[in-house]
């Protein structure tokens, strides 16, 4: 079975990937959260044109992907994991788990430093937020999430199998907490203590720096907790909040060649934790 999936993972990730965005803006056009103020097709395509370019970069610059290393660290007992033998359902829960906490630590660095706070901030950018925002990364992020993916993929040893999950799962809900769609606010609050929610992760989009620093889970809402950076709601509520930052506020932003260049455009010194003017 396990073997059928590696076989099969690149039709399952993008089987995965296209059904739930599907899902998503189809969720989004029957229920939104908040008012669209911007033409789809203009950051929908836009959007999808980092997602295609940033795919064909990490193809290009790695030989190997995160699932194609833990195959191999498995034949040759690589990592940790492989080297105490843990048993095959312990082996997947942890590594599950690791790999989800080095997303959010991932993602709290790229907040912390200022020169890949200029990456990130790209993704904070967005004039609106909806599935598509979970696609909405520079090139050079991807890469460098890549390469630190596959280092913690070699130290840790974790089954192939397990590998696939995290990364369909990660996917799945980047698309799903990015959504603007309307949940319950009773499910929404029982939810989120199992997932990260739209609502949960919109306050991460909001303009203000101690709310962009505050919710940096993507899958499992836990770390957020147990680490101090969550924040149940925007100041401003969901419908009043601003989304993105204080920089690149016109829809021009929105292009995926300005989005390109981004990183070297303006000063990085508002939002990166500890710096000044991020904790109003």
């Amino acid at each position: 079975m396990s073997q059928l999936l590696l076989t099969n993972e690149p039709l399952i990730r993008v089987g995965f990937f296209v059904g739930v965005l599907v899902m998503m803006m189809a969720w989004e056009a029957a229920a939104a959260r908040r008012a669209r103020q911007i033409a789809r097709w203009l950051r929908w395509i836009n959007n999808l044109g980092v997602v295609v370019l940033a795919t064909a970069l990490v193809r290009l610059v790695f030989p190997i992907a995160a699932v194609g290393l833990a195959h191999l660290a498995q034949e040759r007992g690589w990592g940790l994991l492989n080297a105490i033998q843990a048993p095959g359902w312990l082996a997947v829960a942890l590594s599950l788990l690791v790999l989800d906490l080095a997303i959010y630590l991932q993602h709290v660095m790229f907040h912390a430093v200022p020169a890949l706070w200029r990456l990130h901030r790209m993704h904070h950018a967005d004039l609106e937020f909806d599935a598509t925002t979970g696609l909405r990364f520079h090139p050079l992020e991807i890469l460098l999430s890549m390469g630190i993916k596959l280092v913690i993929v070699a130290a840790l040893g974790p089954p192939a199998v397990a590998v696939l999950v995290f990364e369909v799962l990660l996917n799945a809900t980047s698309l799903f907490n990015h959504g603007n769609v309307r949940l319950p606010f009773g499910l929404d609050r029982t939810l989120r203590w199992l997932v990260v929610t739209p609502d949960m992760h919109r306050v991460h989009h909001s303009v203000r720096p101690n709310e962009t620093n505050s919710n940096f889970g993507f899958n499992l809402p836990w770390w957020d907790r147990l680490l101090g950076t969550y924040r149940a709601q925007p100041r401003d509520g969901h419908a009043g909040m601003t989304i993105g930052i204080e920089q690149f506020r016109t829809t021009r932003d929105l292009w995926l060649d300005r989005m390109l260049i981004q990183p070297v455009r303006g000063p990085a010194n508002r939002y990166p934790i500890n710096r000044e003017g991020a904790a109003r």
